[in-house]
């Protein structure tokens, strides 16, 4: 029986345990590490950050696992060796016959001067309560949000974001007295197509939200409230919210799977140059957004790829890249980007509604997935 040791319950390691507990039971065992003891669906965090849910309400705690053949363990890697599959942990050792590494991408709020000192942010938990609970002392002046790098999780999120701080400024009436400025490296919103773009293009204005493109925050001087630009030049502000420079874990940088910053693979199939290690999600450094529903299908083509080798098949099919993601435009209304971005010669993606129908389908994604990855 053949060990699969994954590093990482997020998106895509849970998705690849339950395929492999569901398709190849009584052929593999599944060893499925995590630091953290639940796990938490990204845009959750917005419902924290917005007073409509609490962290605990949205939490798929670990223990709830009841997949046959999935062990969870919750302890912290603290070495991985590629070439030999061994992992070290602070609990003990782990050695696979199938390595998974699906670590995610980490927050260098350090890598940002002034960033933990004057800013907020809402791409982690414990961000997204600390912002929550500032805002209600904001009383009008200057909203900067700025993505401080690239690439980074969830494309849309900055702009989802001051789509809803727009409206709760109009809902406390404090809407006319603030200016909400967007400053971010890319030349537009979601560089994937002209028309994903345009879209989000046209909201921000249609909100007076200005879109500051090819700029870049490198530097926050809280005595000042103001934000320094790549430029040099300084922008004053009362409130601001970044989202953080991005770098693999340290863990996987120490390993030697990242020589160039993000994990290399196979774009067919996921491996890495290291013979039965897969890397996969947002770890992994391949020309597409890093998200969670991209994790999630890049998990089915290993789960695929894994299950074609134990029975000495090949794969009947390549990663593309493609993935549908929500997207809150404010006001109760919820969109879709359905995109693929290694499936043609270049990047895909088109927006669908927003509707009723995608309310609702937003709604039951979280409960899927927990049925069909926790086994409850």
């Amino acid at each position: 029986m053949k060990h699969i040791v994954i590093l990482g319950a997020g998106f895509g390691g849970l998705e690849l345990a339950s395929r492999l507990s569901d398709e190849l039971a009584g052929e593999v065992r599944v060893t499925l590490i995590d630091k953290n003891d639940g796990f938490t669906f990204g845009f959750s965090k917005l419902d924290i950050l917005f007073g409509r849910k609490d962290a605990a309400a949205v939490r798929l705690p670990y223990r709830e696992i009841a997949k046959p053949g999935v062990e969870f363990h919750q302890e912290t890697v603290t070495t991985i060796d590629p070439a030999t599959r061994r992992v070290t942990t602070d609990a003990g050792e782990y050695a696979a016959d199938i390595l998974v590494v699906a670590l995610g991408a980490e927050y260098d709020v350090a890598a940002t001067p002034g960033l933990a000192e004057g800013g907020y942010e809402y791409y982690s938990i414990p961000g997204a309560e600390r912002l929550r609970d500032a805002l209600p002392s904001f009383t009008g002046g200057t909203i900067l949000i700025g993505v401080l790098g690239q690439p980074f999780k969830c494309p849309p999120a900055p702009f989802e974001g001051a789509f809803l701080l727009h409206d709760q400024l109009i809902e406390r009436g404090l809407r006319e007295q603030t200016e909400i400025r967007v400053i971010a490296p890319m030349s537009v919103p979601v560089p994937v197509t002209a028309e994903v773009s345009q879209r989000f293009l046209d909201e921000l204005a249609a909100r007076r939200i200005e879109y500051m493109a090819k700029t870049r925050v490198v530097e926050l001087d809280p005595s000042s409230n103001e934000a320094v630009l790549e430029s040099g030049e300084r922008i004053a502000y009362d409130f601001f919210i970044g989202v953080p420079i991005h770098r693999v874990p340290a863990v996987v940088a120490e390993s030697g799977l990242a020589p160039e910053g993000w994990i290399a693979v196979n774009a067919d199939n996921l491996m890495t140059p290291f013979p039965d290690v897969y890397g996969v999600g947002d770890v992994v450094g391949l020309p597409m957004a890093k998200a969670g529903v991209f994790a999630e299908n890049a998990a089915d083509v290993v789960a695929d790829d894994i299950k074609a080798r134990l029975h000495g098949e090949k794969l009947g099919r390549r990663y593309e890249g493609q993935g549908n993601c929500y997207i809150e435009f404010g006001s109760g209304r919820v969109a879709q980007v359905q995109a693929n971005f290694l499936g043609g010669p270049s990047p895909a993606a088109e927006v669908v509604g927003p509707s009723e129908e995608l309310v609702a389908e937003k709604a039951t994604f979280a409960s899927v997935r927990r049925a069909r990855w926790f086994g409850t």
